[in-house]
């Protein structure tokens, strides 16, 4: 919506601006305020702070994806491999229904962990090398971040870069 209202304001008329300006100014306070609450959540609870921490020495996981798993995830840590994919949407399985708890946030983070310098890169440069989709390669990193991360909350442990 903030893109459509962005490209609005570059073509409209002079007396519509000053409106369209505080349309497109509301969002961003909104966001803005959202993610402070988000933060406060997060900082304030001495388990979730430490969870937090752990799961941002994954490669790729930022405070967005941290929040969401947190948020959207709180048996993690709790749950086998198989259940944590399941849950987040990244089981190869059908897609009749069901909630994809997460799967945006890791497929963001899954891009940004094979741009990085990690085992997560170098699995998706080996799956790349085998003509693999890019869409399903991310999705494979998605699911070996959030099996990591699974496993980094249940141990308490944060993840060790050098394998």
């Amino acid at each position: 919506m903030r893109q459509q209202e962005r490209l609005r304001l570059s073509q409209a008329e002079p007396e519509e601006g000053d409106g369209l300006a505080r349309h497109l100014a509301f969002p961003g306070a909104e966001i803005a305020a959202i993610e402070g609450w988000i933060r406060q959540i997060l900082h304030d609870g001495e388990d979730l702070a430490r969870q937090e921490r752990l799961l941002r020495s994954v490669p790729g996981i930022g405070p967005v994806a941290a929040a969401v798993l947190l948020g959207l995830m709180p048996e993690l840590g709790r749950l086998s491999s198989k259940a944590a994919a399941a849950l987040a949407g990244l089981a190869p399985c059908n897609h009749d229904s069901g909630r994809k708890r997460g799967r945006d946030a890791l497929y963001m983070a899954a891009i940004a962990a094979a741009r990085s310098a990690s085992r997560f890169a170098k699995a998706a440069r080996d799956m790349r090398a085998r003509n693999k989709p890019f869409k399903l390669v991310m999705i494979a990193i998605a699911r070996k971040i959030l099996v990591t991360a699974n496993a980094i909350i249940r141990q308490q442990a944060p993840f060790e870069r050098a394998r």
